[in-house]
């Protein structure tokens, strides 16, 4: 295993354990960036504007397009750390 999927995985873990948890657009950008970095590209179809969540989520997600899995992963990491304090 690289070292960047083993910091990749310690975040993952570490993000169950913040002590505070994160404002709504923050849970966003985390979902978006293990989106981005464990499914790549999103490519599911746009929800409707009356489910709000998976809307929001989506958009999220989409605005991560053209990041690689490393640069994906590398960010997770820097927020996930960011959030730790």
């Amino acid at each position: 295993m690289s070292d960047l999927n083993a910091q990749f995985e310690a975040a993952q873990a570490n993000s169950k354990l913040l002590a505070e948890r994160p404002d709504n657009p923050t849970l966003l950008k985390i979902y978006a960036l293990f989106k981005q970095a464990t499914d790549g590209d999103n490519t599911a179809k746009k929800p409707s504007f009356s489910d709000i969540v998976a809307r929001a989520k989506w958009d999220a997600w989409t605005a991560q397009k053209g990041l690689s899995a490393d640069e994906a992963k590398q960010k997770y990491i820097d927020l996930i750390e960011s959030l730790r304090g």
